[in-house]
């Protein structure tokens, strides 16, 4: 199914590879394995996991080390079933990949210089595997091994160390530490390819990857604190309930705790105990974690234990190179408490949370309905299901299955009795959109039109082939979620790591458009295609608020994007097509919908309390019935496929963009096989909802992982929704003009569509311009100026004096209209530029910044010049590098101009990208400019800016090699 990439890692359920016959160093000793081995002079074993790289002492990402010139080999072992390799970055060498857990691969080179070793993955790199590699002088040596000094009590030494091969001095309850001495490595109750590492004859376990559901604590006898330091070996579950605690003994008092960090090797842990000089503390090992999983969909966490040796005290601080400290660690919370699973139709709706004065109803099920992939619902309030049948594989020319189903609710007892089937047959079937004459479909390599006849449910002929080239070798990031945009183009979403080259049929690459991650746009009469905006992840859904401006929601990198025409966002992977880019615009979300640093993967079932997981599918920016509660109008819904439910985020303008925070979640399914993939309201105001409803919530492209039989649909509504049958086809012009006014967005939407269909009307074009001149609601005057736009009753007569409009969000549209055809009259252009230099709306800026971006670059100028002095926008979220983007183009066709320009812009890192862009050029002009540039800036003050830009100068005026 083409739904959000949904990688599955449960961190702290990994279990880790380690080679039965390796030999793990003791404390004090090298950080990994290290010798010389015929025919390399440095050989070095790491473990690849979402955690990091991990020596075989346990020490995470450890610093690697070589003398110049030693041929050196590093290993990698897969430590679980995700995809990682590693890459040397100066070198450029580059393992294969790894795929399963316990595969292997290396990298040789010669140790030449310093470097950085870390995976290529998208997305593990910030995760955190990422280490150090050192070219040394000298002999790279083992260090001496650690000796510490064993507690005593009244003369005797205490058993904190576990060599009597018993308990005392240790007392127990539950049944975790009924048998918990453990003498052998690899350990009995561990799985055989973990290495413990203990010290001495035996260490604790309270169970094991065998016998982890048990629970327990054991505690030891109080002590007094003889020194200043303390050591102790801890690992296990890197979990809230499997801990060590150190504990003052005169009042109880827990002063330190640590877990494991997910891994088996014991490693040292280090507390300063000087406080506590010549009184009494005691150890207490927790394990109150059962591992037992209430979610069907994944196993039980093995990881559910603690492992505990070797407390010792120490004169002067212990410096073990694998310590594991605090900050290493990300303590995963217990597992969201989802308690269902495989429900049938009729139980998953009755099982649903919602919020009070809401109901959900089932309104359609297997077998009438498979695989939902996308719907819209048309202007009769009918539903119209793309089912992915042939997903995950496209399948041979002619042999497609997916169809095109038709629902509709004849009664008004919230059940779609009615189903049609338009037609079938067609292939990787991935969007699908209603309006202007037909069925729009995403069916990569292809953009379909189907035209419909004139009862509105068979189609006038085959599918017609509008545009190719649309990438799908990666088929859950395709072209996907088709929206009706107010400015009559049809908008969709398009993922990362699905790469495209779009054009017509017939069209040569280099007159095609490259897109993967972003949105993009074609226009139904003009047949023209724009990529709209670029970056993020994979976008998963996309609608438009009250004032025609589009949000997006994502998967993996943070959730929430503002999208804004010519803007470039963060990426989840791979680099912006212009490279001058330098810098992109980064979320608007405050908040994240995961728990843990390590990246969002490994909070998955674990985020209840953020908001359930990275995967969101779906957006819906509810504007339909008045009569739901306030707080959700203008507001954004998505669905949270690991979190099992709806999550709302809050728009609120800010600078010339938007916040988006946290709502209360509008509604819980308590279902882990539920995938609701998007939402639409209706006529009455009520919400639909398709859900592939599936055990297997990852993108796989072997078929027999997904269910092939099961689908659902859902309606949500508020107690006050009122059923109504429409046909908004049979209506006059005059009533789709009045429409404008409604208070459901769906009226106002479909019958924009319908009128754009209709075609040029003078009679209607008067009763818009009625609203826009007498309606007192600037949303209002928004959707009549859409709409005569949409049917061609705009002329740049008309929109030059709505720069002056009294609202900003008239004076921004204005401006994007007038920009629409990319060739504004010489009379807009000096209104920008007069609007760059008075207008005192950061809104009305940032659309400015998106229409120069479609004039030709020499035409910028003047526009760009007034906005670079506008030092209000130094902090805007989006205006700095919306403005560069705006700029860059214009760099190279007057480089002094650029740089004297950037020399003088009050807005942030105009100068510094300029110099690189000029750098660029790299012909004797741009090096000559740069070189008096340099001339200047030695002149000037010596500020830390200054130093900053100096030494960027000299970087880019080496010669290169």
């Amino acid at each position: 199914m083409n739904f959000p990439r949904l990688l599955i890692l449960s961190a702290i359920a990994l279990a880790l590879y380690q080679p039965a016959n390796s030999s793990v160093p003791g404390p004090g000793k090298e950080v990994v394995q290290s010798m010389k081995v015929a025919p390399f002079d440095r050989d070095y074993t790491l473990q690849a996991t979402m955690l990091g790289y991990f020596g075989e002492d346990g020490k995470r990402n450890p610093v690697l080390k070589a003398n110049k010139g030693d041929l050196v080999r590093i290993k990698i072992v897969n430590g679980e079933t995700m995809t990682h390799d590693i890459v040397l970055e100066k070198l450029g060498v580059k393992s294969k990949v790894l795929v399963q857990k316990g595969d292997t691969a290396s990298i040789v080179f010669k140790a030449a210089q310093n470097d950085t070793y870390f995976c290529s993955i998208p997305g593990h790199r910030a995760a955190g595997m990422v280490g150090k590699f050192e070219v040394v002088e000298g002999n790279i040596t083992e260090e001496a091994a650690i000796v510490g000094i064993q507690p005593k009590k009244a003369g005797k030494q205490l058993n904190l160390g576990f060599e009597t091969a018993t308990l005392s001095d240790w007392t127990a309850t539950g049944d975790a530490f009924t048998d918990p001495l453990v003498s052998a490595d690899p350990s009995p109750i561990h799985e055989k390819d973990m290495q413990i590492g203990f010290s001495g004859k035996q260490f604790v376990s309270s169970g094991g990857t065998k016998n982890y559901k048990k629970t327990g604590t054991l505690t030891s006898v109080p002590f007094p604190v003889t020194h200043p330091f303390s050591s102790f070996k801890v690992s296990g579950g890197a979990l809230q309930d499997t801990r060590v605690e150190l504990v003052r003994a005169d009042n109880n008092e827990v002063f330190f705790q640590i877990t494991g960090s997910g891994r088996a090797t014991l490693q040292p842990v280090v507390v300063d105990v000087a406080d506590l000089l010549n009184k009494e503390m005691f150890i207490r090992i927790v394990d109150n974690e059962t591992g037992i999983s209430q979610i069907p969909y994944i196993g039980d966490d093995t990881w559910a234990h603690i492992n505990f040796d070797d407390f010792q005290f120490h004169a002067e601080r212990p410096n073990f190179p694998n310590e594991l400290k605090q900050s290493d660690i990300i303590i995963l919370p217990p597992l969201d408490p989802i308690v269902h699973s495989g429900l049938s139709a009729e139980e998953a709706a009755k099982s649903m949370t919602m919020e009070k004065g809401f109901s959900v109803r089932l309104a359609a099920a297997e077998p009438d309905v498979v695989r939902p992939i996308s719907f819209t619902i048309d202007a009769r309030g009918r539903l119209w299901v793309a089912e992915a049948h042939t997903y995950p594989v496209r399948a041979p020319e002619g042999q497609g299955k997916d169809r095109i189903l038709i629902f509709e609710d004849t009664n008004g007892d919230g059940k779609l009795d009615k189903r049609i089937v338009f037609t079938e047959g067609l292939n990787l079937i991935s969007a699908i959109e209603v309006g202007m004459g037909g069925v729009w479909l995403g069916s990569a390599p292809h953009l379909l039109f189907i035209p419909i006849d004139k009862s509105g449910d068979k189609p006038a002929g085959p599918p017609q082939i509008l545009l190719d080239g649309w990438g799908y070798e990666d088929t859950h990031e395709m072209l996907n979620n088709f929206r009706w945009g107010p400015d009559g183009w049809l908008y969709g979403t398009h993922g990362v790591f699905t790469h495209s080259n779009v054009g017509k049929p017939g069209t040569p690459d280099n007159q095609r458009t490259k897109l993967n991650a972003g949105v993009w746009r074609y226009h139904p009469t003009t047949k023209k295609f724009e990529l709209f905006a670029e970056g993020t992840s994979n976008p998963w859904g996309i609608d438009f608020n009250d004032y025609g401006h589009p949000f997006i929601t994502v998967c993996v990198i943070p959730h929430m994007f503002h999208v804004i025409q010519g803007a470039r966002y963060l990426r989840q992977a791979g680099n912006h097509f212009n490279p001058y880019t330098y810098e992109d615009i980064k979320e608007i979300g405050d908040h994240v919908h995961w728990v843990g640093e390590r990246g969002p993967h490994a909070g998955n079932f674990r985020s209840n309390a953020k908001g359930g997981g990275h995967a969101h599918a779906g957006a819906m920016i509810y504007l339909g019935s008045e009569k739901w509660p306030q707080q959700y109008r203008n507001s954004i819904f998505m669905n949270n496929i690991h979190g099992s439910r709806v999550n709302v985020d809050l728009l609120t303008r800010k600078g010339s963009g938007y916040t988006a925070s946290h709502d209360k979640d509008f509604l819980l399914t308590n279902d882990t096989w539920s995938q609701w993939l998007n939402f639409r309201y209706d006529p009455s105001g009520s919400v639909f909802a398709i859900d592939w409803y599936d055990k297997n919530q990852c993108h796989s492209s072997n078929p027999d992982v997904h269910q092939k039989t099961m689908g659902r649909i859902f309606k949500i509504s508020h107690e006050t929704d009122q059923w109504v049958q429409v046909d908004l086809r049979k209506a006059s012009d005059i009533d789709l003009v009045n429409y404008q006014l409604h208070k459901n967005e769906w009226y106002v939407r479909n019958a924009r569509l319908i009128l754009q269909e209709r075609g040029p009307n003078k009679k209607v074009h008067k009763a818009l311009r009625n609203i826009l001149t007498t309606n007192p609601d600037v949303s209002r005057k928004l959707r009549a100026l859409w709409t005569l736009h949409v049917t061609k009753g705009l002329t740049e007569k008309d929109l030059l004096p709505l720069l002056d409009h009294e609202n900003e969000y008239m004076r921004s549209w204005a401006i994007q209209l007038l920009a629409e055809d990319k060739n504004p009259s010489e009379a807009a252009l000096a209104r920008f530029a007069q609007m760059a230099k008075n207008d005192t709306s950061t809104m009305v800026r940032l659309y400015l910044t998106s229409a120069i971006q479609r004039i030709s670059p020499e035409k910028r100028w003047a526009t760009v010049e007034a906005l670079l002095q506008r030092e209000e926008d130094k902090a805007d979220h989006n205006l700095p590098l919306m403005l560069w983007y705006a700029f860059e183009p214009a760099v190279p066709t007057d480089m002094q101009r650029a740089v004297d320009l950037a020399l003088s812009a009050k807005v942030p890192h105009v100068l510094p990208f300029t110099i690189q862009r000029v750098a660029a050029v790299n012909n004797a002009e741009s090096q000559k400019i740069l070189q008096v540039l340099q001339q200047r800036l030695d002149k000037m003050d010596h500020t830390t800016q200054n130093h900053e830009l100096a030494a960027l100068l000299k970087k880019v005026l080496e010669p290169k090699q």
